[in-house]
């Protein structure tokens, strides 16, 4: 499992992008996704390693055109105790 410094590192990447290419991407490995929290209808999760996790929501736009991010838990699939 990488270090938790390594996976911040890597949400950093992951979170200047678009999120809906990380799923996208034929070539990414299975856990590589973004998709919704069951029974959190407003919550999305992105996993970007076998246990590395973040739950984010969607704010208003800030910027026109850009969707704006309020990443909301970041760490281990025990992020998901309370997302």
């Amino acid at each position: 499992m990488p270090s938790p410094s390594r996976q911040r590192c890597s949400l950093r990447v992951a979170g200047s992008a678009d999120l809906s290419a990380v799923a996208a991407v034929p070539a990414s490995p299975a856990y590589a996704r973004v998709k919704r929290v069951q029974r959190y209808p407003d919550v999305w999760e992105m996993t970007w390693a076998a246990d590395g996790r973040a739950t984010f929501e969607y704010g208003q736009e800030i910027h026109a055109g850009e969707p704006h991010i309020i990443w909301r838990r970041i760490g281990t699939h025990d992020i998901f105790r309370q997302p």
